[in-house]
């Protein structure tokens, strides 16, 4: 499918205007890292320790009063979801209450009895992570991107040229960052399953990215003596229509998840969706120029052969 007809844009000498956008999205993202580590982000109770407690009732309920019932019994900041299927509630309370922890889903039920007398309720699960889990999580959080980063840039390095490694591994971050970035700024939970979509995105951005060097390195052996920016140019110009496609229909398919996909999964689609923007223009304006940019003045020693 060509959704583009035969294109011939000037994606490296675009290059400065490309940095500067992406300079503006990593620091933001730089900067939500730095909180996240010093545990000043919105984090989840899967990083800072917690209880979640999952309540199915009879009928169906008003949230207002569930929230009402909770903040007059001294949980405030407490969060809410609510599963219209089923009538059930999942409550989220992190470890800052003055509540010890273990005692938490005891009171949050004793709450529900006393203020929902006309809508019985069975506890459907009760989950309670402390603090030293948290840490660990993060902890084991970071080592898992640590040695990702290092597996990518040694396969790229092999399969193509360090360089080609290295500036892969750095549009992977600058994805991950500014996704990263983009949460904090909106004040959005920092938990397992944005994790999961961070690494998500990692893996949708690298293959988008290997496909443009695919491309480079055919024409740099078709065309050996060309200067390595048309060979860049033309080369991410024959893969844009193929490029746009794939990001639209994972797009398209990310939408109604959104949409409809209810409370659990929607920051997760949310991350995804504009995981996939930033992934499908870093693979086209920052992977690519990035190596030219490095290796502009000399000669780039690729392996024709895999």
């Amino acid at each position: 499918m060509q959704l583009l007809g035969k294109t011939n844009i000037n994606f490296v000498g675009l290059r400065k205007y490309a940095f500067f956008l992406s300079a503006i999205l990593v620091t933001v993202g730089a900067i939500a890292m730095v909180q996240l580590i010093r545990g000043q982000s919105n984090l989840g109770i899967d990083f800072a320790g917690g209880t979640s407690v999952q309540l199915k009732f009879e009928k169906p309920f008003q949230l207002d009063k569930a929230r009402h019932a909770l903040e007059i019994n001294g949980f405030k900041d407490c969060e809410l979801q609510q599963f219209t299927e089923g009538n059930k509630l999942l409550i989220q309370v992190k470890k800052t209450t003055a509540i010890p922890l273990g005692k938490v889903a005891d009171k949050i039920v004793s709450i529900f009895t006393k203020e929902f007398t006309d809508n019985k309720f069975l506890v459907d699960s009760t989950t309670e992570i402390g603090p030293k889990v948290g840490k660990n999580l993060q902890h084991d959080t970071i080592i898992a991107v640590i040695f990702s980063a290092i597996g990518m840039i040694v396969y790229l390095a092999w399969r193509f040229e360090f360089s080609f490694g290295v500036a892969a591994a750095v549009a992977t971050f600058h994805d991950v960052l500014s996704v990263l970035g983009i949460f904090h700024i909106l004040g959005k939970e920092v938990n397992l399953l944005l994790v999961t979509a961070l690494l998500t995105l990692a893996g949708y951005s690298l293959t988008d990215t290997v496909v443009v060097y695919d491309r480079i390195r055919e024409n740099l052996r078709l065309r050996p003596r060309d200067p390595l920016a048309d060979v860049m140019n033309s080369s991410i110009n024959e893969v844009l229509s193929r490029t746009i496609v794939t990001s639209l229909t994972v797009f398209l398919v990310l939408v109604p998840l959104f949409f409809f996909g209810g409370e659990v999964i929607h920051d997760f689609s949310f991350a995804l969706l504009i995981g996939i923007i930033i992934g499908t223009y870093s693979s086209i304006f920052v992977a690519s120029p990035i190596v030219y940019q490095w290796r502009k003045d000399k000669k780039v020693r690729i392996r024709t052969r895999r």
